[in-house]
């Protein structure tokens, strides 16, 4: 036993990850998909669920007591606006070059050209139709921005709370950590509560993090065992353009701001992320992630716990750098698999609208799927073809999803680790440590 957590956590993940795949598909195509699906469905879906309602219980409290922490721990209000506009720069440019990224794949690689559409069935159509209906957010993009702004502001901070609502989180977890800061003496008693209450919680995220290399086993066996390798016989191109942009985003634009900018050694933050990708790869969700973005941030990449409480749980709901990319390869896929015929000036037009529909968007699975309604309209979709091109993509979702959260949490991190070595509160010794296995 001492032996399993001598070794590096993110070596045991992969391990968990590789073995839930094997897992998967032997269930799969071992026992034939329907048998193979009901078994991974009844025994290893339930442990995923577990894992993810254990890190998704930390998120809340973790958000909460280390942002008032670190607000407290700045000591000036000021550096806390410097931080933010950092943080919020940086997130809008790397949006802008993952939306490149998709585009230029999606160009290169031509997923939709000659894809045949008919394969959606009626009853995908008509689900589809459904999951459109109850998802339709009211009013136009900037109206829908408009109401994002506004909606930051929690009217009941304890029901913020009690929903999970991260933006709102963040905006009372801020004033409060201000308010504390303000009162002088008679916060100090406050103050040192959510210091302990801080400490408390991170040790209880690194206990559960040790469930992980288990969890993303049984979500990876999971998901496997129900999808299998359908997606790449279905929407092979697809996924070779989605996979293949968000490796060079992560690479090249990542890469850039941290050994460009930063000029610091890229090796060690891939393999300081790593733990986070995978936990992110498995459940595709940036929030249920956000406990293990943290710990990495603050155990491997060395960033202090003032920037890395307040700049990654912004990140994990303002940065979709992922979902961004994935307007903008949809887009493409839609209009080489409809025929519509696209203008060069369309590409900036896709440019501005899938950075706005990004903004915001509810770090959970296949959420950026439901909001591409926005971006294939601008395209010339008609309302049915758009219903029928979500309908087609749907089913194979979660395979794409997977990597978007990946490039998603990723950047989260890049940035988190800018910020940090410009604000002066980055530890480059436990940046640089090498690998101790």
């Amino acid at each position: 036993m001492k032996a399993w957590f001598a070794i590096d956590l993110w070596k045991r993940v992969l391990l968990g990850l590789v073995l839930g795949t094997l897992i998967g598909l032997a269930f799969r195509y071992g026992l034939g998909p329907e048998r193979g699906s009901e078994l991974v469905t009844t025994w290893f879906k339930p442990v995923g669920d577990a894992f993810i309602s254990l890190i998704q219980m930390l998120v809340v409290p973790l958000i909460f007591t280390t942002l008032v922490s670190g607000v407290l721990a700045m000591g000036d209000p000021k550096r806390l606006g410097s931080l933010g506009g950092r943080a919020m720069a940086m997130y809008m440019i790397t949006t802008v070059f993952a939306i490149c990224f998709g585009l230029l794949m999606g160009t290169l690689v031509q997923p939709g050209a000659g894809f045949d559409t008919s394969i959606a069935s009626t009853t995908d159509i008509e689900e589809t139709r459904s999951r459109l209906a109850a998802n339709a957010p009211p009013g136009t993009v900037g109206e829908q921005l408009m109401n994002t702004l506004l909606s930051i502001i929690p009217k009941n901070p304890i029901d913020a709370l009690a929903r999970g609502d991260v933006l709102q989180i963040i905006f009372f977890a801020i004033l409060l950590g201000i308010g504390i800061m303000m009162a002088g003496e008679a916060g100090k008693p406050v103050e040192k509560l959510f210091a302990s209450a801080s400490e408390a919680i991170m040790k209880l995220t690194l206990i559960v993090m040790e469930t992980a290399p288990l969890g993303v086993l049984a979500l990876m066996a999971w998901v496997m065992g129900d999808r299998g390798l359908s997606v790449l016989t279905v929407l092979g191109k697809m996924t070779l353009a989605h996979y293949s942009a968000c490796i060079l985003h992560i690479l090249f634009t990542y890469g850039f701001i941290v050994k460009g900018v930063l000029r610091l050694p890229l090796l060690p933050f891939l393999r300081g992320v790593f733990d986070a990708q995978m936990v992110a790869f498995s459940t595709s969700s940036s929030n249920a992630t956000l406990p293990m973005t943290i710990s990495c941030a603050t155990k491997n990449l060395g960033i202090g716990k003032p920037i890395a409480s307040s700049v990654l749980p912004l990140g994990a709901t303002i940065n979709m750098d992922g979902t961004a990319l994935y307007q903008g390869l949809i887009a493409l896929f839609a209009v080489q698999a409809l025929g519509i015929p696209m203008e060069p000036s369309m590409y900036l037009t896709i440019i501005l609208m899938a950075t706005l529909v990004s903004i915001g968007t509810a770090g959970v699975p296949s959420v950026s799927l439901l909001l591409a309604t926005t971006t294939l309209s601008i395209v010339g979709a008609n309302p049915e073809q758009i219903v029928l091109i979500i309908a087609v993509l749907f089913p194979f979702d979660r395979i794409l999803d997977m990597m978007r959260t990946v490039t998603n949490i990723t950047g989260d991190l890049a940035v988190g680790t800018a910020v940090a070595k410009w604000e002066g509160d980055l530890d480059e010794d436990v940046f640089r440590a090498k690998d101790p296995v």
